[in-house]
């Protein structure tokens, strides 16, 4: 990785795409470090480091941006919800499947709606974000003391909704500038600048259990070293597929024979990426941020049933695991569509060996589909419940420990350097400079 990212640099345009990419993680990690106008958040934050609800998910995909309440609060969350509903919505509403299949035109209207709905959600969630503000007495106030009201409040409201939503939205602008001159999935790379930007704090919490001594001498080094070994292990993973055998039959068209060869169709089999680990820390965590606001009474009341959704708790691992392999069928289901896939090898004058067209086939890519699916959910699976195995081991033994990386971020950031270092390598075997990539 860093000989590819060395020859890279060494080609004149690569070298300013890299460049021009350095500065946009540059702008943003200068928003996130400035406060929105009338808020008024103390050195510790608003979100519990140590905590287990939606906040600190938010907290943890914005790089802190999040828990200081700075203009890119929001970073690119907006947009990549509004991603996840457009493509879920492809497949229920008939016009945007209709767009999806359409070319390029069709991608650029899909494009330009998921920005409206980008905004829209950004106006929601810079709205909550508001309200839990003011609630918890995190905004300025006046002379006595006391928060503003009237027309006062709807001035400091307005002006604090817009701050994050223009930041949400100038974000969004900033990854598909690098999407057009930089380096690879703009995107991506904000996500992923965001959440390496914890790294030092996980080092810091590191330096302090080590300190601490007696069996942390030991726990910080084995912590350490099976970090190192998930991070080869998610390696292996994002490269691992299942290739299914086809053989293309000779046509005529013309003058000219095609076909008669043999190919693959590869599925990978961590094929719907980081999403079901997203969606399941994301419900798990929505009870822990009901109980933030309900009062004490009610909180003491049901403190049994909010104690499982502790990541200390088993139930809590339980769950998340079976909800990781639900959504990992699930999207595995929207993505592939066994039926489909056997009607293209069909329309092509394929086949897989030892298997008639039509249903014979599209029934052996939905069993492969099945396995791959079950394979890819259970491998995911130990990478997200990683941080909790941890968490709930050194509590076993008295020494307890956290990490700030869990595993969703080092599926995200292992994904992302992967993602770049083969565009990198892309762009320059077009280019055509051999013995770059020996």
């Amino acid at each position: 990785m860093i000989s590819t990212f060395i020859n890279a640099w060494k080609v004149a345009e690569l070298r300013k795409k890299m460049l021009f990419t350095a500065l946009i993680v540059l702008i943003f990690r200068i928003g996130a470090a400035i406060p929105v106008p009338f808020t008024n958040i103390a050195g510790s934050g608003i979100v519990d480091p140590n905590g287990e609800t939606f906040m600190n998910y938010l907290s943890m995909m914005t790089g802190d941006a999040f828990t200081y309440g700075t203009i890119f609060a929001l970073s690119i969350t907006p947009y990549i919800n509004s991603s996840i509903i457009i493509q879920l919505l492809s497949v229920a509403i008939p016009a945007l499947e209709k767009l999806s299949k359409e070319g390029e035109e069709g991608r650029k209207k899909i494009a330009t709606i998921t920005r409206y709905v980008t905004i829209a959600l950004a106006l929601l969630q810079s709205t909550a974000y508001f309200i839990y503000l003011r609630a918890q007495d995190y905004l300025v106030t006046d002379a006595n003391g006391v928060q503003f009201t009237g027309f006062a409040a709807v001035l400091q409201g307005l002006v604090i909704i817009l701050c994050l939503t223009a930041g949400s939205a100038f974000v969004m602008w900033l990854g598909e500038q690098v999407n057009e001159k930089g380096i690879g999935n703009g995107i991506s790379i904000i996500l992923f600048a965001g959440i390496v930007s914890r790294i030092p704090t996980l080092i810091t919490m590191l330096y302090y259990d080590i300190i601490k001594g007696g069996a942390y001498y030991a726990l910080v080094p084995i912590v350490v070293i099976c970090l190192l070994a998930m991070i080869a292990f998610i390696v292996w993973m994002d490269n691992a597929e299942r290739r299914i055998p086809v053989q293309y039959a000779k046509r005529v068209v013309g003058r000219k024979m095609y076909g008669g060869q043999s190919t693959h169709i590869p599925m990978k089999v961590n094929m719907s990426g980081v999403l079901p680990v997203i969606f399941a820390s994301s419900i798990l965590s929505l009870p822990p941020t009901v109980e933030m606001f309900l009062s004490e009474d009610k909180v003491e009341k049901f403190a049994g049933f909010f104690s499982l959704f502790k990541t200390s708790h088993w139930f809590y691992s339980i769950l998340y695991f079976f909800l990781i392999l639900f959504f990992a069928y699930f999207y595995a289901s929207i993505q592939y569509n066994p039926v489909e896939m056997a009607n293209n090898i069909r329309k092509n004058s394929g086949m897989i060996p030892g298997l008639r067209p039509g249903k014979p086939t599209s029934d052996y890519i939905k069993k492969i589909l099945g396995r791959i699916t079950l394979l890819g959910a259970l491998l995911l699976s130990v990478v997200a419940l990683f941080p909790n195995i941890v968490t709930l081991f050194t509590n076993l033994i008295g020494s307890p420990m956290t990490l700030s990386l869990g595993g969703t971020s080092l599926i995200i950031v292992v994904g992302v350097a992967l993602e770049t270092v083969k565009q990198l390598e892309s762009q320059m075997m077009m280019r055509h400079y051999k013995g770059f990539l020996d």
